[in-house]
């Protein structure tokens, strides 16, 4: 009777355990959040937005990452940070508006059914509601992780309008970055955005007058990290 007792104890921790061990690529190949990202990119290429597909999410979860590894903080904080990136936008399948909250709800339910602790969770979906200016607020390293991967990601290959003629503002500024690369450089305590922009195709004025408050975002995000957030345009340090 004992020897079951301690049999079914390890069992309730090796359950517990594995709660807390759920992966990005747990969640990458689950056929939910597959479906959901790629019904949520349709919908924004129907209303004419820039790509927030597999490529987007991909991208924001790997720099999300990084920021952290590179700043050399908890391990598990940077596999919630790749995570919460991956699934940062998936609330776009209800709306574009409202897809923070949306896509919160969505993660929950989710990350739930998968076996993710509720501590975890309640991380996961915090930095999905906050990644959005003027309303997001870095409540964490990982919500602030993911807050400057996103805004990081400005490329001329998110554009989805074919025509150039049928560009809107922040389709011009995005087909002008032919290159965004985000450095961290931990020893100076710095995250440097660093854009090559074509200005035949959009001004740096142009950039800062779409984005300026995602700019703002993001140094409140570093200064959350405790490092400063700069911005490097074409060689020059703004």
């Amino acid at each position: 009777m004992e020897s079951e007792e301690k049999i079914e104890k390890v069992e309730k921790i090796e359950k517990v355990e594995k709660t807390d061990l759920i992966t990005l690529k747990d969640v990458r190949h689950d056929s939910r959040v597959r479906t959901y990202i790629t019904r949520a990119n349709e919908q924004m290429q129907a209303i004419g937005y820039t790509e927030h597909g597999h490529r987007h999410a991909g991208i924001v979860s790997t720099i999300a990452r990084s920021i952290l590894t590179n700043l050399q903080r908890d391990e598990r904080d940077a596999e919630l940070a790749a995570i919460a990136g991956y699934l940062h936008d998936m609330g776009c399948v209800v709306n574009r508006i409202g897809h923070v909250e949306a896509g919160a709800l969505i993660a929950y339910t989710i990350l739930t059914q998968m076996g993710m602790s509720a501590g975890e969770i309640a991380t996961v979906i915090g930095a999905i509601g906050n990644h959005e200016e003027p309303n997001g607020v870095p409540i964490s390293a990982v919500s602030a992780a993911v807050i400057i991967a996103d805004k990081s990601d400005v490329h001329f290959s998110r554009v989805q309008v074919s025509d150039p003629i049928k560009f809107d503002i922040h389709d011009r500024v995005n087909y002008a970055v032919q290159k965004s690369y985000l450095r961290v450089d931990a020893a100076a305590k710095a995250i440097i955005l660093e854009l090559t922009i074509d200005t035949q195709h959009a001004s740096v004025t142009e950039y800062f007058e779409i984005f300026v408050l995602r700019m703002v975002l993001c140094h409140r995000a570093a200064d959350f990290l405790g490092c400063k957030f700069h911005l490097n345009v074409n060689g020059v340090n703004l």
